[in-house]
């Protein structure tokens, strides 16, 4: 199971938010040093996101975001506020391994089958951000339905894996539920990255268990409540 340490985006800052709630966020420093150090404890993926994009100002971290992904060479995924066709090839041009399209994929579908044409379905991961079996968009302010049924579509429509976010836990470092990721592991077969929640080494064996290909660390991480060497043992 692969691990990824988050390394989020605002303002130009690494930061951690708690329910992705803006005014939450806790800073910590230059992008790339954090990323830089993940790798020397033992990282060989990062999970990017560009958190300005997300609250709708995309070109903001951009030359971070470039720096991160020409000066660590190993393999990245990236959202955060990808609502177009021409801001997915942007960034897929830029050099990651794939983007994640959360919102953009519940409001336009076909944007997969399109984006996974023309780079190959691998590099395309669809969001699904669920709060209590609704996948929820727009910020995580809106939901749009059932969460199986739309990461079925997804699939159908291109996407290569799925990045399942559980809003319920997600920052809170209370644990994880297993039951929602069971339940979409049983579902579908492409890889499921899982973030949300993961704050002991238990957790981690717990969505491995589950069939989980990979977990995003986030502020279990940050907050020093896991180490990057806790969870890599428990991943594999």
């Amino acid at each position: 199971m692969k691990v990824f340490p988050a390394v989020d985006i605002l303002g130009g800052n690494c930061v951690q938010l708690v329910q992705g709630k803006k005014d939450s966020a806790t800073r910590y420093g230059d992008p790339l040093t954090f990323a830089k150090s993940w790798i020397s404890k033992g990282a060989e993926a990062l999970h990017i996101v560009n958190l300005d994009g997300a609250f709708g100002s995309s070109e903001v971290n951009a030359e971070k975001i470039k720096s991160v992904i020409e000066e660590t060479g190993v393999e990245i995924q990236l959202g955060g506020g990808i609502r177009s066709l021409d801001d997915a090839r942007s960034w897929l041009d830029t050099g990651v391994d794939r983007i994640i399209i959360s919102t953009f994929a519940v409001n336009n579908p076909d944007c997969l089958t399109t984006l996974s044409d023309e780079y190959g379905h691998d590099r395309i991961m669809a969001g699904v951000d669920a709060r209590q079996g609704q996948i929820v968009v727009n910020g995580w302010e809106r939901p749009a339905g059932d969460y199986l049924k739309w990461a079925e579509l997804f699939i159908t429509k291109g996407a290569g894996s799925l990045l399942y976010t559980n809003v319920n836990v997600e920052g809170l470092c209370k644990g994880v539920e297993a039951e929602p990721v069971r339940l979409l592991t049983n579902r579908v077969t492409v890889p499921i990255i899982v973030a949300g929640g993961i704050t002991k080494p238990s957790d981690v064996t717990t969505l491995r268990e589950c069939g989980a290909a990979g977990i995003v660390l986030g502020s279990g991480l940050y907050s020093g409540k896991i180490s990057l060497e806790e969870a890599l043992r428990a991943s594999s």
